[in-house]
């Protein structure tokens, strides 16, 4: 993310322009920008100019500034639509044509706006918290950037993923029919793998770069992951690719149940990954999810999760490491998102540790099924059940 102008108060009013560069950029602004924040960009209307025989339309590029109310985020096309009411006078036009419907351009008229890469835009916030101000120093942190290709794989099936800081991205799908390897078929087999892996070559050297992922992942059950490695490298040699030839050490192979984008987990699991990326944002996210996974089976009173639980957790002080999603900061509500806010700091506050987990992440996606919120705990609980219905109980008997 580049960001081109900050004019804000920590904890106070302000705003920050700023110019998405790539998808995870995008995903940032989705969790910057809440109900009630007001966005500024520029936009293409289609004009209907009152003149002496009628109306001529015309399309014009002008400013638009609307008080949002919806965000909408389309990860495959990479396009954020914010919906909401114009807060800004607009001295170009008086009607505007949207999709054959006439509008008025006027304070309080409902317009959606869409942000893309490479395009600038103004995000103004009543209250830059912490939580905020963190999301924005991650975005314009250049070497956060994307870490890990991935060619997820089995016979006739490959799925190629990115993971970056913020997003897991699928950026090719390839499927070939493979017919059986035995008696007489086995010169279609043969003819079919070996189209197969030269689609996913192709693929490979389209969506991965290295200038950019720290390294590239082939991982499969059995001997496919292995067979198209040699494929890979000796047609790289072949045809001289140097990418691939440059960059052959940064190619990692591993096991996996099967080349489906839910095995990207076992990948993020497997030490020789994960001695690559350990620095990285989604390894972290891994490890701490690992550890509280351990912890939840190997002393249960230790581990605890959903929003009642880690809050009774944290008024006593037992909370060392915090995983919350970072869907719980988009909640509409401007209370609830505080509430979030302030149990981040002030674990952090107590000398605690705190992870906020992308829901576009394959471990986010998993903390999301436990609430999006758990906890590894300082020192045991054990009675937390019998905590939580006595303060039921209490806050029954004071109403």
């Amino acid at each position: 993310m580049k960001v081109v102008r900050r004019d804000l108060v920590p904890n106070g009013p302000g705003s920050v322009k700023m110019i998405p560069v790539d998808s995870d950029d995008l995903w940032f602004v989705y969790n910057l920008i809440a109900a009630g924040d007001s966005v500024m960009a520029r936009t293409v209307r289609k004009v209907l100019r009152e003149t002496a025989g009628g109306r001529d339309a015309e399309r014009v590029t002008l400013k638009l500034e609307i008080k949002v109310e919806a965000i909408d985020y389309d990860k495959e096309g990479s396009v954020l639509r914010i919906r909401g009411k114009n807060i800004l006078e607009n001295e170009h036009v008086k009607f505007v044509a949207f999709k054959g419907i006439i509008v008025l351009l006027q304070i309080g008229a409902f317009h959606t706006l869409e942000l893309e890469l490479h395009r600038p835009f103004v995000l103004r916030k009543e209250i830059w918290d912490s939580l905020a101000l963190d999301v924005l120093q991650q975005a314009s942190d250049p070497g956060a950037s994307a870490d890990l290709a991935v060619v997820l794989m089995q016979e006739g099936l490959a799925n190629i993923l990115l993971v970056g800081k913020s997003v897991t991205s699928t950026r090719s799908r390839i499927e070939t029919s493979i017919p059986r390897k035995h008696g007489p078929a086995i010169a279609g087999y043969e003819s079919a793998l070996k189209k197969f892996f030269e689609n996913v070559l192709q693929a490979f050297l389209k969506h991965i770069d290295f200038n950019v992922v720290r390294c590239a992942v082939i991982a499969s059950p059995g001997f496919t992951k292995d067979q198209f490695h040699r494929h890979l490298l000796l047609e790289a040699e072949r045809r001289q690719l140097r990418p691939i030839i440059e960059n052959k050490s940064r190619i990692i192979l591993v096991h996996t149940s099967s080349g489906y984008k839910h095995s990207l987990r076992e990948v993020l699991d497997a030490p020789n990954v994960m001695n690559m990326i350990k620095d990285t944002k989604a390894a972290q996210e891994v490890r701490a999810l690992k550890d509280f996974f351990s912890m939840l089976s190997n002393d249960p009173a230790r581990a605890c999760y959903g929003p009642k639980h880690v809050e009774i957790a944290h008024e006593r002080m037992a909370v060392q490491t915090l995983l919350v999603t970072d869907d719980l900061f988009r909640n509409s509500d401007v209370v609830t998102r505080q509430k979030y806010v302030n149990l981040v700091n002030s674990v952090k506050d107590s000398g605690g540790t705190a992870h906020i987990f992308s829901s576009m992440h394959v471990s986010g996606e998993q903390l999301a099924q436990l609430t999006g919120i758990a906890a590894i705990l300082r020192f045991p609980l054990p009675d937390l059940e019998d905590i939580e219905m006595l303060c039921q109980h209490m806050t029954l008997l004071l109403r």
